[in-house]
């Protein structure tokens, strides 16, 4: 098997489009991986994810011949490393609110003279059909993408000096939460004008340093509004949505008179 990375999947289709599960179920994200979506995010923040179906997760979507991705918990840049031994093509890392958050986050899966990410990618090897260690190891900083996300006041007045830490190849927004911090808590709304118009500094802001940048969208259509503004990675509703709108709409010609 020779399981595409995120970076070749990106630089072949441009936007990409990933389905975002939260259930700690392999069979879920196999199935996630073969409908379509050009890759699939395993989550460990707010989802159920532990170590054990984050390793599991990984290796049914690579039955489904896509990468995974995989969130992290907050500050837990050991299970960043981890995560890219079992074998992720990326790491996402929630709260990165300044230059020195997004140095740990460099330094964890990152190999030297970047970072110190130990060594130990087994699994990742044999999902790449890898057997040369040396040319792994080469190849993995550029191969193995970062993605801070940006969603508080902090990360936002940080911005510039987080997107030039050596090893930070993206940002993510998290729109939901970047709209309670804006709002001071009132409100979490992430097509609020003000919000929108952040989000847009943060992409042109990324732009302009030569990263890569990706958002969060709970629908259809606000991902196709994303795509039209130039988007690289695009989160697109969760499991749990998928589940609810493909049982309703059966549902619903089902029992339509």
């Amino acid at each position: 098997m020779h399981l595409p990375s995120l970076v070749s999947v990106l630089r072949s289709r441009g936007t990409c489009l990933t389905a975002w599960i939260a259930t700690p179920e392999p069979l879920l994200a196999e199935n996630a991986a073969r409908v379509g979506f050009d890759c699939v995010t395993l989550d460990m923040q707010h989802g159920l994810h532990d170590p054990v179906s984050i390793m599991r997760g990984i290796g049914a979507v690579a039955l489904g011949g896509v990468p995974a991705i995989v969130r992290i918990p907050v500050g837990d840049f050991a299970m960043a490393s981890r995560a890219l031994d079992k074998g992720a093509s990326a790491i996402i890392a929630p709260m990165i609110n300044s230059a020195e958050d997004a140095r740990a986050f460099a330094m964890a899966t990152k190999y030297p003279p970047i970072g110190e990410r130990s060594w130990g990618p087994v699994r990742a090897m044999q999902l790449a059909g890898a057997a040369d260690g040396g040319a792994y190891l080469r190849s993995a900083n550029a191969e193995t993408l970062t993605f801070a996300m940006i969603e508080t006041r902090a990360a936002v007045a940080a911005l510039d000096e987080i997107l030039a830490v050596p090893g930070i190849d993206a940002v993510f927004i998290g729109p939901s939460d970047l709209s309670i911090a804006l709002s001071d808590g009132a409100d979490v709304n992430p097509m609020r004008a003000d919000n929108q118009a952040a989000a847009a500094d943060i992409l042109a802001r990324a732009r302009k340093a030569g990263k890569l940048a990706g958002i969060f969208a709970i629908t259809g259509a606000q991902a196709k509004h994303y795509r039209a503004l130039g988007y690289d990675f695009i989160a697109l509703g969760t499991d749990g949505a998928y589940f609810r709108l493909g049982a309703s709409t059966m549902l619903a010609e089902a029992r339509a008179e």
